[in-house]
């Protein structure tokens, strides 16, 4: 009887682990919702590896992500792709709201997903890779593989590939109605409830091979939001921005080079260049653009430290003007109506920042010996050349190329440490001031 005892306590013990890995009786269902909106950078990339580690982690029915965006960087789109791919648990993309886009990096990562979606108004395509130094149509063995493994993504999910190999190759965009009918996506949701509710029963294949069923009509959703300090950098990526970061920050260092002071200007010129830089890093640059803002710098500093007819400005002004217009590639272009307006407020600062500069090197000194210089003095006592005096509220060494006599005026020439030169200014001694 022992071997029976003990085959029903391993049947019991089975019987528990199974019934403790389902959700228990009357357990609702959550579906991990989060966002992705604007540039797909590799913060972007970060944070959706992340909510598709959380959704596993927490036993989420699956990861929603709703997204509209216009593109982004390559590196940054692949890493999506690879998360989406790999995922344990169904991933849906949804593009909504009505006005949103999954365009170039944003439709690869739409059609990566178990269940794409989009919302009534939107759109998707427009994926042709440009070349990051000029910014047209990169070359043919960029857009060749670029339209294989856009192509290897859509067969991959069932998706029409010819439609991605056109969004590629011909810069192709369809509407929302269109990408159903083509087979890019699965539906068309007006909401997120009615996207939950379309997709319930919908069997999903994970990357193990696994099948699952979406269980989502009656599921509750909860909001995976991006980190403060995601977001934060994620706003420091926008081109507008650290085109403007780096204009002011530049100069505002170029004026502290200029007049040095309290260093506030230099202070806050470095805080600016350093957050501008973070745009740089997860931005797609283009080198043209780079050396024109060099060069920007370099002319606004000729004319801080030359100041004239406004030459160096307006060449800097010009210089800073195309830099914004080459200095990042799409998607992630500055807008002409901040570039423009910046060139002219920059070129303009530095010609005041130049007059000002010009006063402050040609005015006498304030403070220190240097101040002394031209200021009369009367010779309290004296030894030979060497003698003391009162002067400007302190006593001074005085030393002279001619013998001193008591109560002499004489005249502040220049300064030797702590000791004053001086020479006679004519006066006879006694009536000296």
């Amino acid at each position: 009887m022992t071997w029976v005892l003990r085959v029903w306590a391993l049947l019991a013990v089975a019987f528990a682990v199974a019934v403790g890995a389902q959700p228990a009786a009357g357990q609702t269902p959550v579906v991990l919702v989060t966002r992705v909106e604007g540039v797909i950078t590799p913060v972007i990339a970060d944070h959706v590896g992340d909510a598709v580690a959380a959704a596993v982690d927490r036993g989420s029915e699956a990861l929603l992500v709703e997204l509209d965006t216009p593109g982004g960087l390559d590196p940054a789109m692949r890493a999506i792709v690879r998360d989406l791919l790999s995922a344990r648990v169904p991933v849906i993309v949804y593009v909504e709201p009505s006005g949103a886009r999954a365009a170039s990096a944003g439709a690869i990562i739409t059609m990566a997903a178990h269940v794409a979606a989009m919302a009534p108004g939107t759109t998707i395509g427009a994926a042709t890779p440009v070349n990051a130094q000029t910014g047209e149509p990169a070359g043919d063995k960029i857009i060749n593989d670029f339209a294989a493994y856009a192509q290897s993504i859509a067969g991959l999910r069932g998706r029409d590939q010819q439609f991605a190999a056109d969004a590629v190759r011909q810069g192709k965009a369809v509407p929302a109605q269109q990408a159903e009918q083509l087979g890019v996506i699965d539906l068309i949701a007006a909401n997120r409830a009615e996207l939950l509710q379309a997709i319930d029963g919908r069997p999903v294949t994970l990357a193990d091979g696994s099948t699952v069923t979406l269980a989502t009509a009656a599921a509750t959703t909860s909001d995976y939001d991006i980190s403060g300090a995601r977001r934060l950098l994620q706003i420091l990526a926008d081109p507008n921005l650290a085109f403007l970061f780096l204009s002011i920050g530049t100069l505002a260092v170029v004026y502290e080079l200029a007049t040095p002071g309290m260093g506030l200007g230099g202070v806050i010129g470095v805080i600016l260049l350093v957050l501008g830089f973070v745009g740089l890093s997860v931005l797609p640059v283009n080198v043209a653009g780079l050396v024109l803002l060099a060069l920007a710098a370099g002319l606004f500093l000729a004319e801080v430290l030359t100041p004239g007819v406004g030459v160096f400005a307006a060449g800097g002004a010009i210089s800073l003007a195309l830099a914004g217009l080459l200095l990042f590639e799409d998607p992630a272009r500055v807008n002409p109506a901040v570039f423009l307006p910046t060139a002219v407020l920059v070129g303009a600062g530095s010609i005041v920042a130049g007059r000002i500069a010009w006063r402050a090197r040609s005015s006498p000194p304030l403070s220190g010996t240097a101040a002394l210089t031209g200021r009369p003095a009367t010779v309290a006592a004296s030894q030979g050349t060497t003698g003391t005096a009162f002067v400007d509220g302190a006593w001074w060494q005085l030393r002279a190329g001619v013998p001193l006599t008591a109560g002499q005026t004489v005249r502040v020439t220049g300064a030797d440490g702590l000791t004053l030169l001086v020479e006679p200014d004519g006066t006879p001694p006694g009536e000296g001031g």
